[in-house]
């Protein structure tokens, strides 16, 4: 999963996807503003067919983040 969220980053914020690690922040080290963070859970609900709740956005803040949330969001 952590492949397929890199490589949706990468593509989002036109970076390389060998700079994203699991512990990259997804703001201060992967330049996002919060508009990218809103497309990305766009994309990640459309891709993985979930909803994120609200309370859970605001708890990402780095890329292992988002792959634990999504894997917590399809049990």
């Amino acid at each position: 999963m952590f492949e397929k969220v890199r490589e949706m980053l990468a593509k989002q914020l036109n970076i390389k996807p060998e700079v994203i690690k699991p512990e990259s922040d997804v703001v201060k080290d992967l330049g996002a503003d919060s508009l990218d963070v809103v497309e990305l859970l766009i994309s990640l609900e459309d891709n993985y067919g979930v909803s994120i709740p609200e309370d859970d956005v605001v708890n990402v803040k780095t890329v292992q983040d988002i792959v634990n949330m999504l894997e917590g969001l399809q049990k």
